[in-house]
């Protein structure tokens, strides 16, 4: 029996990069939590500590710093697309890179109804993500959030499931519906080359959507609704091929207020955090191009 070192990666996780754009007397501001990942022949570095074609991390920390002004951050796709490439065509021994980034919403303060130039609050929005892989296979973006808080009040059932000796739940045709959405969607890498995708324009499109198809659909299921959402996203916006969503369901449980002596036809909840049924769907087109490493992660930020 041999024992080898298989798949491996390494790089510097969540360095927090914040970019105010001073050009003119209206800033702006970029909160970025961004991970680089090398993949190569490091495996020197592992089985005798061989280092010498490791970039060190610090030195990955500060390549993402440094791209945060030369490079610019107009979207985090684009930048976390120079700083692959970056990795891949400037360090000689890197074959591939990952780099993951969260962005952080901020509101502009408004001071006597008029938007201040250089305020703003943090907002308790969703999470944009993206992540980034080049490597000699190609070029991948995918785009995304997480925590997408959405809930509806009506519009949902859950009826005729499999039931056995140990089933409890009653059957509902009127339920309250939420989660904490989490949603990926992968490019088709030929639909850009760096500059001709709007990634700012793409995000809130499939925002759009996917709150619509949530609202809209009278769900008999979570699962019908993610679905749904990703079909919606992917008939829509031509050069996405492939979405991935999580859903945690977030379970509303009404009150029983009949020992007080009230009626309750659905108006009060109790929210249960956990335990919570976890539903994930992957929708693609037929012919998606293969995605190879994409989908492999990093840190985990997206």
């Amino acid at each position: 029996m041999a024992i080898i070192l298989g798949d491996n990666q390494y790089g510097k996780a969540e360095s927090r990069v914040v970019r105010i754009v001073r050009d003119t007397a209206r800033h702006e501001i970029h909160d970025l939590n961004v991970t680089t990942a090398l993949r190569g022949p490091f495996a020197p570095a592992y089985l005798v500590g061989d280092q010498s074609n490791v970039l060190p991390t610090d030195t990955q920390k500060n390549t993402a710093f440094a791209y945060a002004k030369s490079a610019g951050i107009r979207s985090i796709e684009e930048y976390g697309l120079a700083l692959a490439r970056h990795f891949v065509n400037d360090v000689e021994p890197a074959e591939g890179a990952r780099i993951e980034i969260e962005e952080f919403a901020w509101t502009r303060a408004v001071i006597d109804g008029v938007e201040h130039d250089h305020t703003w609050t943090r907002t308790g929005a969703e999470t944009r993500t993206a992540a980034i892989t080049v490597d000699a296979t190609g070029e991948y973006v995918i785009g995304g959030f997480k925590d997408l808080v959405i809930l509806k009040s009506t519009g949902s059932e859950f009826a005729g499931f499999l039931k056995d000796e140990y089933t409890t739940l009653p059957e509902t045709h009127d339920r309250v519906m939420a989660t904490s959405l989490v949603a990926k969607w992968r490019f088709d890498s030929a639909s850009f080359d760096g500059t001709d995708v709007d990634w700012n324009a793409v995000y809130p499109k499939v925002k759009s959507i996917m709150v619509r198809e949530f609202a809209t659909l009278q769900s008999l299921a979570l699962q019908q609704t993610l679905w749904q959402m990703g079909r919606a996203v992917i008939e829509e916006i031509p050069s996405i091929v492939e979405v991935r969503l999580t859903a945690p369901n977030k379970h509303h449980f009404v009150v029983d207020l009949s020992p007080f002596g009230l009626d309750n036809p659905g108006e009060v909840f109790i929210a249960a955090d956990r335990p919570y049924g976890l539903i994930e769907a992957q929708v693609l087109r037929d012919d998606a191009p293969p995605a190879h490493d994409a989908w492999r992660f990093s840190a985990g930020l997206a």
